[in-house]
């Protein structure tokens, strides 16, 4: 049920971005209000409770972000609470973030590797993923596991690239495995 509020809500949020002309500003609001929201648990439980009602919740909402947020995202906030929905904020932010980072073909990537890797490497790593992708920019997280022994392993949405020698030499165990010895 939340996954439907979410895009349901998420939806109307992105239409009504790009109805205006506010795609990219917004955004930058709606990742912003995540964040205030994934920082801020005193905020959460409070919309969340159930004995607090809602025009108390908006009216603390209205003073909050009355300076930070524009006057629409505002206005739609205010709404979900209304509608009871407060509990979905956080699915409905990561829909419509995700949703735009669709439509602007921004790539969320995370690259493991053995070992920390040089700025020319990243660079190398993030050219060849905008080149085989049909991103346009790319959000790159990376880390190391040691365990790999060398190699990368790419993760792009639910994909999975993985050239680690780790990965490698689990395949050739497998596959000598199978063979059976005469």
């Amino acid at each position: 049920m939340a996954k439907l509020v979410s895009k349901v809500y998420g939806d109307a949020l992105f239409d009504e971005a790009m109805e205006k002309g506010l795609l990219s500003e917004w955004y930058d609001e709606v990742r912003a209000l995540r964040t205030i929201f994934v920082e801020n648990s005193d905020l959460v439980q409070f919309l969340n409770h159930p004995q607090i009602i809602k025009e108390e919740k908006v009216k603390v909402v209205e003073t909050v972000f009355a300076e930070r947020l524009s006057e629409s995202l505002l206005g739609f906030l205010v709404i979900v609470i209304e509608k009871g929905r407060q509990n979905d904020l956080l699915a409905i932010c990561d829909y419509f973030i995700d949703r735009v980072k669709e439509y602007k073909k921004i790539g969320v990537v995370a690259v493991v590797s053995a070992v920390e890797l040089s700025d020319e490497q990243k660079k190398r790593v993030e050219e060849k993923i905008l080149q085989t992708t049909s991103f346009v920019s790319l959000e790159i997280s990376y880390s190391v596991d040691e365990a790999l022994l060398g190699g990368l392993k790419i993760r792009i949405g639910d994909r999975v690239v993985d050239s680690s020698i780790r990965s490698r030499l689990e395949e050739l165990k497998r596959d000598l495995m199978k063979l059976q010895l005469a």
